[in-house]
């Protein structure tokens, strides 16, 4: 679908996208499904075509490249071949692990954990949510307390995205038993760390090939240089980090909706019914007219929302409207392309029966919906 957003250098960024999903992606997907995993070489692969660690500086083998669409246009083109784990795996590497080292870590830190972010050699984790608290980060139980000039971290951690391959582990614990907001700090773990084992590998309804997972920290010793940033500045850092980890939940929402809708599109001008394609008719026509304007408003928005992310204007209100609107929407556009595949959408050999499983979790995971609206609301009673 066309957009105003993109210039001539996007849309060669994305002939080089493209050619790496038709020859890495594609091939792989049943694959992958069927182990449970996307293979390193993937992500190697994706490395030397230069599509990973965008923003990472240029003394690190990377682009510098703070300019959003660019990531906007890999989401794309996943989306176009309906990769929603590979997707996961890679948003969670850029927008938001990355993000975090780029943001807040020393320059010895950087050296250290950010060119295998560029190469495709290092895949991150975060660790927030916990068996007893998700959306609710104040709740959690996972402890880091100082001992000597290091800190000793116990807990476990739940819904871990990449949680059995990651090279290195972002967790977020509690460093003041008081609880305040600034009683939280970031820890990087990295694997091999004593002490910190990975649990069973989650059994999902959808992104069958994304490793989720199960992680504990068991008197996991930390030096000094392994607090991301200042102590009891984790909850802080969450907060700053939050709008681009929304716009790349809603950007990959969009996306999906857009190909699912290109599917169904096609579908329905081939398949007849009653001597008619199924799209001449009426109710199901219909349904199209509405879902292919909501799909344009929505794109519209969501370009707003790249360009003050660019512009380093994006609120946390507005990533939470885009993060909303953007997976509600996807959600009813799946669903529609599998009404109208009629028996066939629910065959997984066509990508809207994937997507159907995959897209659920995008309503959940970043905050659910509920809370994104939680944070419309109070910010509408906040003023006038």
């Amino acid at each position: 679908m066309d957009s105003e957003l993109f210039d001539e250098d996007h849309e060669l960024f994305r002939a080089s996208v493209r050619g790496f999903v038709d020859r890495h992606v594609v091939p792989n997907l049943q694959k992958w499904d069927a182990d449970r995993l996307i293979d390193r070489e993937t992500w190697r692969a994706a490395g030397k075509q230069g599509i990973l660690g965008l923003a990472a500086p240029n003394e690190f083998g990377g682009a510098g490249e703070q300019d959003y669409r660019y990531r906007v246009v890999i989401q794309q083109e996943i989306a176009r071949v309906g990769a929603s784990a590979l997707q996961s795996g890679f948003s969670t590497n850029d927008d938001i692990v990355l993000n975090y080292l780029l943001r807040h870590a020393d320059a010895g830190q950087r050296e250290r954990w950010v060119p295998g972010f560029v190469t495709g050699e290092t895949i991150g984790a975060i660790a927030m949510t916990e068996p007893g608290a998700g959306s609710d980060l104040r709740g959690i139980q996972t402890t880091a307390r100082k001992d000597g000039r290091g800190w000793v971290l116990n807990g476990a951690k739940t819904f871990i995205t990449s949680g059995i391959l990651c090279d290195l582990v972002i967790v977020f614990a509690k460093t003041d038993p008081s609880g305040s907001s600034r009683g939280f700090s970031l820890f990087v773990v990295e694997d091999g760390t004593p002490g910190f084992r990975r649990g069973r590998k989650l059994d999902k309804v959808g992104l069958h090939a994304q490793d989720t997972a199960e992680q504990f920290f068991d008197d996991v010793r930390l030096g000094p240089e392994n607090l991301l940033g200042d102590e009891g500045a984790g909850f802080a850092y969450l907060m700053q980090s939050l709008p681009l980890e929304r716009l790349g939940i809603a950007i990959a929402a969009q996306a999906s909706a857009e190909a699912v809708f290109g599917w169904t599109l096609d579908y329905v001008k081939q398949r007849r019914a009653f001597g008619e394609r199924i799209g001449d008719f009426q109710a199901p026509g219909f349904v199209l007219a509405e879902l292919h304007t909501a799909i344009e408003v929505s794109r519209a928005y969501l370009d707003r929302c790249v360009r003050a992310y660019n512009a380093r204007a994006l609120t946390a209100v507005d990533a939470a409207k885009a993060k909303y609107w953007a997976t509600e929407l996807q959600g009813r556009v799946v669903d529609t392309g599998v009404q109208l595949h009629g028996g066939y959408g629910y065959m997984l050999e066509y990508p809207v029966a994937k997507a159907l499983i995959d897209a659920r979790i995008q309503r959940i995971y970043g905050g659910t919906n509920e809370i994104m609206k939680e944070i419309i609301r109070r910010d509408l009673m906040a003023t006038g």
